[in-house]
Formats: structure tokens, C-alpha cells, sequence
């Protein structure tokens, strides 16, 4: 039996170790390791050093938090909370320093201590029925040997034989009964003839103590990893304030108090509404625009259109529209500069959000549409002079909306309101107490995302400041919340979203691999594991094919919502083709000296020399290292195709459609590089991904899915053209070209349904009654019974023909028509091929809710009145 060390980067939690700390957390680590190595002494009792560990502990991160204390022979134990009557996390076996007879080592791993910790371990699940150990420690202070309670699962409990023979001994049943028997008889033959390798995690104090009393703070970085690895959120597994599964409520609260919204429990969910008449600031974002349309007691005056506010609902939802257009730029471009800022190693002249520079609407919509969506050859001297470093990046996020031409634009909002900070901000005075009074709005917004950090894609650092990490999967929680305001909305957590996307999508590779043609000996694959084995990576043209079957797959989530699942099988796509091995750079070569996992919905980046974080930046000249560059542009490229090639999206709701390309440009911001071309002083710009995610009823359809249920020789050149036009689209970053473009696909589209097959009842039925009247047309003769039924046919005709037209206008105004607003899963022929996956958490509520469901009904065989509308999404899906 032998240890297998296992590195910081492997045993903590991925998202934990790229987490930074702050200052004072490392200055009192450093105290007490030094209080811990003074309080030494060989010659004390087992019971003092003991307590020596306990206190460094608790000093350091348990006190109040967790109990630790002796349980029974167990020398220290961990409590999950602050509590000896909750269950046991962590075992602790502690050794005076000089007991290197009991004590493990990698030259003698089966020592006594290790058959007392499974002694123990076991003791736990079998008697006291603990299902929550996490990690089992053996220790002499200095050396530390730190166990996954997974394998002592594995390896002992889940080993009948052992488990069953550990039992009869504790039972009586065997010779011995003494726990020294027990060791020497069971343990120890066991470890020595069954367990060939133990990962454990081997950290010696010694190493780190010159570190500790040293005087050079730049060196406290080297302390990072072992500070969180005695951490309560490593050693019981907790949550942390960079989980992506937590979502952070002071960031939340303060940011939904900014825009002028707030949560309320209604009918047992949580919803998102307008502030309460008497609680409603005019300074907020919300009370702003929506002043602005009560004082002109109207819509829109752009293009005369006088339609008075009907409604308060329709008011909010119009005003919550533009709010969540200009929040998504604002906070885009929050997360792009802190990408700046680490891409140039903390130069914070790369700032540009803030009140400062840009002072109120005006000029915060003159960064939207005349810095960032505009090339720097386009840009006035001006803008050049004042953000003349800022990229020009290519998104449709910084074009105008339809709801901005309409309505308005954000230099329409009051910049002189002012809004009072809340009693609950995170903001500071200079003292460090919390700051009181009003501040401008844009200027509270700007200092309070200024107090968090967008930096979330950096590694591990010590901070001066208390900035918590906000990151995109936070971001996509709260605007999941914000989006789900009528009704509530569940957000899947990120375990979830990863390991359904790990299966789905390792499923539809490898039937993808299965069907490829031209690729011999894969028609019998059983398994992903198998596929990594079957594909020669080696081979230039081997990998080359592997790369074009995987960017062939296309999913579609028909319920995107803010893209947690789309933005989940992207990262798992990319995952896929590194452990493949099959990421190549333009040129065709293979990327070497990384390894990708996606790990709670983020890949995870790792040098495979240092074991840290793949970071992208540049040096003093302003350039980047050229293996670093080619890293960089070889992920940007692969999730660009991937979005491009594989990705879909469909949702009803506008705001959420708004929120996913959002999710999906920041996971490209990510890998964003500066160009060659541009003499690295430009990035790469975004792709037009806005024509993959769109708005509509994935449930309704005018017109069956099959296109090859048309006329194919009249719509083939039509959707010949129109594949080409979006192939073009995607690649154009001109504005002109692409409203161009936008127009020819429109044109195209309406010529495209003219020839489909209505699936709507009345349409069905004035076909039929059509039929009815043109047999009675041809009767020879016109005598007055036929004239009677002529009449009447035709006015039974008339009436069916307004109601398909009115049910066009309602039922199916924001249909999904699947055949023509995607053309990519036709084949060239017009014939419907579909998606290859059909992923997401589609909505759960009754059908009889949705009045327009009623009218398509016949169009499902699982509808059901009484049943819920998830039934219809998956008969879809299939």
C-alpha cells in the first residue's frame, strides 16, 4: 500500500481555489501558526499538543461557527455547526511529534493511526448512521495527511467483507475484542493485501514557516492554498461567496433597491414587483422611465403612435423592459472591465466606470452606441481622446432595441434625482462607517458595483479591500429572479445544470461519432470513456474530423430563460473536446499544456506545469506571451463555433431572451484576446449570436415543423439563400451590413411560410369548407336549393376565414415557427432534421392558465386541461 499525494489544485473545490482572500483573514492565520509552533513541546502529553490543534482551529475559522471538541475515543472531531449534538464532519487523529512509531509516513503509510482513524471512520457510519464526513486527518502538528472521506467510503465501509468483519469484531463475535487486536489482526492485513493507493492530501507546516515569520508580504500569496485547505469551506464541504449556486443577497438586495424593485412573498413564491407607492423612490431606474411615460401620458412619441397607458402592468412591464436593456450593458460592461484590468496586471487606469468619466445619461449613452459600438476608425476624435483604449467589440447589445426606438433612450432618464443610500448598502464613508445620505443615481450605481469584484475570472490573490466576488453565474441567478418577477422562478442550481448537461451531451457525441460517416470502427460505440481511447488525436486528419462532428451538434433549451443550461452545455462541449484532445489552434496544432473540466457550469482553466489557473495577459509592452496568445484564441475560437454551430435558444419572454445572449457574450468575454492585427491594441470582437437565442412560444406553431411538407421546388432556392444569408450575418461585424442582412432573412422568411402547411384548426377547417364550396360550384345546373347552399357554405366560409385570421393575430403572434427561424436544422432540401438535444427546466404550472394552449390542443396527444405545461415540452422536445 502506498499514499498518492494529491495536489491543493485537485482536493479543493475549483471555484474555492481561484476564490481571494482578504488581508486580515492571512494576518491572523500567520499569528496563530506561529502561536501554534511556539506552543510546541515534545516533551508534553499527547492530550496538550491535542489541545494545541483544537485551539488553532478555532482561533483561526471555527470559533462560533463550529463545535470542536473530543467525542468518545476520537482524539477531535469537527461538527457541522456550532453544536456537539450535530453530526461529525471531520475526524481528527492527533500524534506528539516524536511518535513516529504510530504515526504515518509515505515510507510506513500502514501505521497505527491510520487503522484508528478507520477504527473510527467506521464507527461513524456503521453505529452513529453519519452520512456527513468529509475529510479524515491524521496529524503530529507538523505533518498533516488530509483524507477524502469518499475513500475511506470506497475502500473500507463499501467493502463488505471488511464492513461485515469490523461489525462482528465490535459485536464480540471474533478471538480478540481489544481495539489494539482489532488493529494489528484486521486492520493492518487488510490495508497491506487490499489497498494498493490512498490519495491524501500532505501538507508539512515546516515548509511555510519561514513564509509566516517573514516580513515580505508578496509572499503570503504561497499561503493562499494553505489557509483554505483547514478551512470550513474545504474540510466540511460548505458554500462560499464565490459558490455558484449562492446567490448573493446584499449585492442582490441593494441592486434590486437601485432599480426600484423589491421581493414579496406571494402565494407561497417569491416574486419581483414595483417598489409600494409609499416606499418608491423617483430616483430610481424604474420610477424614472416611468415617470417619463406618465407625464406624456403615452407610449411612444417617436413615430406618432398616441396609444395611451392601459394598463399599470403593461406600464411596468414596458419600463422593466428598457431597465433590464440598460442594467445588462452596464453590468457587460462591468465584467469587460475588470477583464482589462487583469488582461494589464491591475492597471486601473483601464476604469472606466465610473461617475468621473462619465457623469450621467448622456454620456452614459454616448459610451452604449459611440464607444462600444462603433470601430475605432468610426469614433469622433472625442470619444477617441477620452476612451481611446476601450475595444470595439461587435454585440447587438449595443444597438439600439426596438423598445428604445419606440419609447426611449436612457439620456431621456432625469440625471439631476437623486436616491438615498440604502440603510443596507455596502457603501462606506471614509472613516469605513456605512455611508448615509443621497447620492445621484448613476453615481450610487457606479459605486456600488465598484464595491464588489468582477474579476471573478482571476487567480487566487490576497486583498487589501472586502470585495466580494460577483461572477457571471451570480449574475445569471439574480437576473433569473429579476426575469421570473410575474410568477417566481426556480434557478437550477449549478450541480444540477452540470451534471445533466455531463450526461446529455457525452450521450449525443457519442451517437454523433456513431453516425459519422468516413469514420471507420466507431459505428459500435458504447461509451464516452471508450470514445477517448478510439480517437488517434496524433492524427492531423483524424482530429480535424472529430472537431467537425462534435461542432455539427446542434441543442436547443426551448425554455432558455437567462441560458443557465445553454451556457452549461457550451462549457461542457468545450470540456468534452479537451478531454478529446482535440483543441487546435488556427493553424490546425493541437493545444498542449492545458487541461479544461467544467466545474459548476465554469471551465475551469489549469496550466498543467504550475497546476494554476490558466490566466491570459499581457506584459509591459502590451503584448502577450505568444503560447499564451495562442491558448487564449484557441478557446475564443472554439466556444465562438460552438455558439455559432451548436447552440439554440428559444424563450417567451423577451427580457429573458435579453439575459441569455447576454450569459452567452460573457462566457466569449472570457477568452476575448488582443489581436495581431491590431498591434494588440484592439480585442477580438463578439460574434452576431443574437440570431441563435430568440423570442417565442416554443408550444405554438403556425405551421408544422416539417419543411418537407412544402412545395420543395418553389421554397428550395429560399432556403439556399437563406442558410447563406445567416451563415453571412454571423460573420459580419459592420452595422449596416447586418440591418442588411436582417432584412433579407425577413423577406426570405415571409416567402418561406407562405408555402408551409397551417396547423391551426379553423385554417383546417376553412380548407375543408372551401373544398365543400368549390364541389358545389361544379354541380351542373343552379337550381335554388343549390343556390341556398352555395350561400350558405360561403358565408360559413367568410366566418371561418375571419376566425383563422384572428386567431393568427392572438394565439399565434409570438409563435415559434422552428422550420424558418432556424434554418440551420433543415437540410438542403427543406427537410426537417431537428436538434440532436433538447435540454432545460422548462415551466411547471397548470395548461389552464394559458388561454392560447386551449385553441392548439388537438395539436398534442398529452394535453390535458387539468395537466402541466412541462407534459407539452417534452412531447415537443420528442
Amino acid at each position: 500500500m502506498k499514499l498518492e499525494r494529491v495536489k491543493f489544485d485537485r482536493a479543493i473545490n475549483k471555484a474555492y481555489f481561484k476564490q481571494s482572500l482578504q488581508r486580515v483573514d492571512i494576518e491572523l492565520f500567520k499569528t496563530n501558526f506561529k502561536r501554534l509552533f511556539d506552543r510546541v513541546n515534545d516533551a508534553e502529553s499527547e492530550e496538550h499538543n491535542k489541545n494545541i490543534v483544537s485551539d488553532f482551529l478555532k482561533d483561526t475559522y471555527y470559533k462560533n461557527r463550529c463545535e470542536i471538541n473530543t467525542s468518545g475515543r476520537k482524539d477531535l472531531v469537527i461538527h457541522k455547526k456550532n453544536s456537539s449534538k450535530t453530526p461529525v464532519s471531520v475526524i481528527i487523529e492527533t500524534k506528539k511529534p516524536d511518535n513516529k512509531a504510530e504515526m504515518i509516513s509515505f515510507d510506513k503509510p500502514n501505521a497505527k493511526s491510520l487503522h484508528e482513524t478507520i477504527h473510527y471512520y467506521l464507527h461513524e457510519r456503521i453505529v452513529n448512521e453519519n452520512k456527513d464526513l468529509s475529510y479524515i486527518i491524521i496529524t503530529d502538528i507538523y505533518e498533516w495527511f488530509i483524507f477524502d472521506a469518499n475513500e475511506f467510503e470506497r475502500l473500507f465501509y463499501g467493502n463488505k467483507k471488511f464492513k461485515t468483519t469490523y461489525e462482528d469484531w465490535r459485536n464480540g463475535k471474533l478471538v480478540g475484542q481489544k481495539t489494539d487486536w482489532f488493529y494489528n489482526e484486521i486492520a493492518k492485513p487488510f490495508v497491506e493485501d487490499f489497498v494498493e493507493n490512498m490519495p491524501c492530501t500532505y501538507i508539512n507546516l515546516k515548509n511555510y514557516e519561514k513564509i509566516v515569520n517573514g516580513t515580505d508580504e508578496t509572499e503570503d500569496k504561497k499561503l493562499i492554498n494553505l489557509y483554505k485547505v483547514f478551512s470550513p469551506e474545504h474540510l466540511l464541504k460548505l458554500s462560499f461567496s464565490n459558490d455558484y449556486n449562492k446567490i448573493d443577497f446584499d449585492f442582490y438586495n441593494e441592486l434590486l433597491y437601485i432599480l426600484g424593485l423589491e421581493e414579496i412573498k406571494k402565494a407561497g413564491n417569491k416574486i419581483i414587483t414595483r417598489v409600494r407607492a409609499k416606499k418608491r423612490n423617483e430616483g430610481s431606474l424604474l420610477e424614472n422611465t416611468i415617470k417619463f411615460f406618465q407625464t406624456r401620458n403615452r407610449l411612444s412619441r417617436k413615430n406618432g403612435d398616441t396609444k395611451k397607458i392601459e394598463s399599470e402592468e403593461e406600464l411596468f412591464s414596458i419600463a422593466l423592459e428598457l431597465v433590464i436593456t440598460w442594467l445588462n450593458r452596464i453590468l457587460f460592461l462591468k465584467l469587460l472591465e475588470g477583464q482589462l484590468i487583469k488582461f494589464h496586471r491591475g492597471n486601473q487606469n483601464f476604469r472606466f466606470l465610473n461617475s468621473k468619466k462619465i457623469p450621467d445619461f448622456d454620456e452614459l449613452e454616448e459610451l452604449f452606441f459611440e464607444v462600444f459600438a462603433l470601430s475605432h476608425d468610426k469614433r469622433s476624435q472625442t470619444i477617441t481622446d477620452k476612451f481611446g483604449n476601450l475595444p470595439y467589440l461587435n454585440s447587438s447589445l449595443f444597438e439600439p432595441t426596438k423598445y428604445e426606438d419606440k419609447y426611449l433612450f436612457i439620456s431621456n432618464l432625469k440625471g439631476r434625482l437623486t436616491l438615498p443610500i440604502a440603510p443596507f448598502s455596502v457603501l462606506k464613508d471614509e472613516k469605513g462607517n456605512k455611508k448615509k445620505g443621497e447620492l445621484k443615481t448613476l453615481e450610487y450605481l457606479f459605486d456600488f458595483l465598484n464595491a464588489y469584484n468582477f474579476s471573478s475570472e482571476s487567480n487566487a490573490e490576497i486583498q487589501d479591500d472586502n470585495k466580494t466576488i460577483i461572477n457571471a453565474a451570480v449574475l445569471g441567478l439574480i437576473f433569473e429572479k429579476i426575469n421570473g418577477y410575474k410568477d417566481g422562478s426556480f434557478y437550477t442550481p449549478s450541480f444540477i445544470t452540470t451534471f445533466i448537461s455531463r450526461e446529455t451531451v457525452r450521450m449525443a457525441v457519442v451517437n454523433k461519432f456513431r453516425e459519422a460517416k468516413n469514420l471507420n470502427g466507431f459505428e459500435n460505440l458504447s461509451s464516452f470513456d471508450e470514445l477517448t481511447d478510439k480517437i488517434d488525436y496524433t492524427n492531423a486528419a483524424e482530429r480535424k474530423k472529430a472537431n467537425e462532428i462534435v461542432d455539427s451538434i446542434k441543442i436547443c433549451d426551448p425554455a432558455a430563460g437567462s441560458g443557465h443550461f445553454l451556457v452549461s452545455a457550451l462549457n461542457e462541449l468545450i470540456a468534452v473536446k479537451s478531454e478529446l484532445k482535440i483543441i487546435e489552434n488556427e493553424k490546425g496544432k493541437r493545444i498542449r499544456g492545458i487541461t479544461i473540466e467544467n466545474i459548476n457550469d465554469e471551465l475551469e482553466i489549469i496550466d498543467e506545469e504550475t497546476s494554476e489557473p490558466f490566466q491570459y495577459y499581457v506584459n509591459e509592452k502590451g503584448n502577450p506571451l505568444s503560447e499564451m496568445q495562442n491558448v487564449q484564441k484557441a478557446i475564443f475560437h472554439e466556444k465562438r463555433r460552438l455558439i455559432e454551430n451548436c447552440i439554440y435558444g428559444v424563450d417567451i419572454n423577451p427580457k429573458s431572451v435579453l439575459i441569455c445572449r447576454l450569459r452567452l457574450w460573457i462566457e466569449l468575454l472570457k477568452n476575448t484576446f488582443y489581436t495581431e492585427a491590431s498591434k494588440y491594441k484592439s480585442l477580438e470582437t463578439l460574434p452576431n449570436i443574437d440570431i441563435n437565442i430568440k423570442t417565442g412560444n416554443s408550444l405554438i406553431s403556425k405551421f408544422d415543423t416539417g419543411l418537407d411538407l412544402f412545395e420543395r421546388a418553389a421554397v428550395k432556392n429560399s432556403i439556399v439563400q437563406y442558410k447563406l444569408i445567416t451563415n453571412e450575418y454571423k460573420k459580419t461585424s459592420d452595422y449596416r451590413q447586418k440591418a442588411t442582412f436582417r432584412a433579407q432573412m425577413k423577406r426570405l422568411k415571409t416567402e418561406l411560410e407562405k408555402y408551409a402547411i397551417p396547423r391551426d384548426k379553423y385554417y383546417r377547417q376553412y380548407l375543408k369548407k372551401k373544398k365543400e364550396l368549390t364541389d358545389l360550384l361544379n354541380i351542373k345546373g343552379n337550381s335554388s336549393a343549390i343556390q341556398k347552399q352555395i350561400a350558405k357554405v360561403s358565408a360559413e366560409l367568410a366566418e371561418l376565414e375571419i376566425k383563422y385570421k384572428e386567431n393568427y393575430k392572438n394565439v399565434y403572434a409570438n409563435s415559434m415557427e422552428w422550420s424558418v427561424e432556424f434554418p440551420e436544422i433543415l437540410s438542403d432540401k427543406g427537410e426537417f432534421r431537428g436538434f440532436d438535444l433538447v435540454i432545460g427546466n422548462p415551466p411547471y404550472f397548470s395548461i389552464s392558465k394559458d388561454r392560447n394552449l386551449r385553441e392548439v390542443n388537438e395539436n398534442y396527444k398529452t394535453y390535458k386541461q387539468t395537466g402541466d405545461i412541462y407534459m407539452l415540452f417534452i412531447e415537443r422536445a420528442t
